[in-house]
C-alpha cells in the first residue's frame, strides 16, 4: 500500500465517508473569471467577504506557501426527515454538533499521522470558513462532481456532504478528477428552488433561502419573505429534489461522536425566546451564526407565512 492509500485509509477510519488527494496547483483561470463575473453581478448578496482576496481563494499556496498537495475529506450528514407538520424547517447539518469543530479535530488526527511519516511536515487545516475553493478541490480529488445545485455530489452518497481539507507540503500523487457534471438532462433541483435562486445559468445566492435566513443582515423584501415558507435556518429543497439523494444512505456516525438530535421548533416559541434561551439552544451549534435578532426575524416571517 502506497503512502496515498495509507493516508486515505486513515481519513476513512476517523469517520469520513470520502477521501481523495489533489495537487496544490492553482485552480484554472476560467473558473476564477466565472467567480469574478458572479461577484460583479451581485449574486453574493451581502456576503462581501467573498469579493475579497479572490486570487487567494483559488490558490492553495496562499494558504500554505510550501504547499504541494491537498488532502480532501467529506462526511455524509443525511438524516431522516421529520414528519411533524407544524415544525419549522432547519438545515440538517444544524442538528449535529458544530461540524467545524468535529472535522477540524479529525483532520488534526490525520495531521498527527502524517507527522509520523515526515518530521518536516507543514500543513494547514481548512473547513468551509477558510477562504479556499473547497468544492472545486474536492472535485479535483475525485470525491464527486459539482451539480446543477452547485453542491458537491457523489454518485453513491449524494450531496448531503460536509467538506474539509489538509493543505500540506508533502508531495503526493493526485487522484483522478471528476470534471464532468453528471446531472444529464435532470433539472429537478432548479424546479424545486422556491425563490428561483437556481437557474440554468447558475446560482443567485442573493435570492437563496439559505443565504436569506443565515447571512442576510437587513430586512428581506416582501417577494422573498413570502417564498421562505417555514424555513427558519437554511433550505434543502434542491438537495431533497436531487435523484442522487433518493437512495443515498443516512449518516451513521454515532461511534465517532457525530450524531444528530431531533428538534421540533415552533415559530411562537422562538418569537418568545430570551437572548439567554437562544444562546442555550444554539450552544455548540452552527445556528449561532445567525444571531438572536435574525433568528427572531426568521421566526416572525415563518409565523406570518403559516397564516
Amino acid at each position: 500500500m502506497g503512502i496515498e492509500e495509507e493516508i486515505k485509509q486513515k481519513v476513512l477510519s476517523l469517520g469520513f465517508d470520502l477521501a481523495g488527494i489533489t495537487s496544490a496547483d492553482d485552480i484554472n483561470s476560467e473558473q476564477i473569471e466565472n467567480f469574478r463575473q458572479w461577484i460583479n453581478a451581485g449574486c453574493n448578496g451581502q456576503m462581501d467577504y467573498l469579493s475579497k482576496n479572490i486570487g487567494k481563494r483559488f490558490s492553495p499556496v496562499s494558504v500554505l506557501p510550501d504547499a504541494k498537495s491537498v488532502i480532501c475529506a467529506a462526511i455524509n450528514y443525511k438524516i431522516k426527515q421529520s414528519a411533524a407538520n407544524d415544525s419549522l424547517q432547519i438545515a440538517s447539518y444544524t442538528l449535529y454538533p458544530d461540524y467545524h469543530k468535529f472535522i477540524k479535530e479529525k483532520l488534526f488526527a490525520v495531521a498527527d499521522f502524517l507527522k509520523s511519516m515526515d518530521k518536516n511536515l507543514k500543513f494547514k487545516i481548512c473547513v468551509d470558513s477558510s477562504a479556499i475553493a473547497e468544492k472545486i478541490l474536492a472535485m479535483r480529488a475525485g470525491l464527486g462532481f459539482i451539480g446543477k445545485n452547485h453542491l458537491l455530489t457523489n454518485e453513491k452518497l449524494g450531496s448531503f456532504l460536509l467538506l474539509g481539507e489538509i493543505v500540506t507540503n508533502i508531495q503526493l500523487k493526485s487522484d483522478r478528477a471528476i470534471d464532468s457534471q453528471l446531472c444529464g438532462n435532470c433539472s429537478k433541483c432548479i424546479d424545486a428552488c422556491p425563490t428561483g435562486a437556481l437557474t440554468v445559468d447558475g446560482l443567485n445566492a442573493a435570492r437563496c433561502i439559505s443565504y436569506l435566513t443565515i447571512e442576510h443582515k437587513s430586512r428581506i423584501i416582501p417577494e422573498l419573505k413570502n417564498k421562505i415558507g417555514s424555513h427558519l435556518f437554511g433550505c434543502e429543497e434542491c438537495l431533497r429534489a436531487c435523484p442522487y439523494n433518493d437512495k443515498s444512505p443516512l449518516c451513521e456516525k454515532s461511534q465517532y461522536g457525530f450524531t444528530a438530535h431531533e428538534v421540533n421548533l415552533i415559530a411562537d416559541e422562538i418569537v418568545g425566546w430570551s437572548k439567554k434561551e437562544f444562546e442555550n439552544f444554539t450552544s455548540n451549534s452552527v445556528m449561532k451564526r445567525t444571531g438572536f435578532r435574525r433568528m427572531k426575524r426568521n421566526a416572525l416571517i415563518c409565523k406570518k407565512n403559516a397564516k
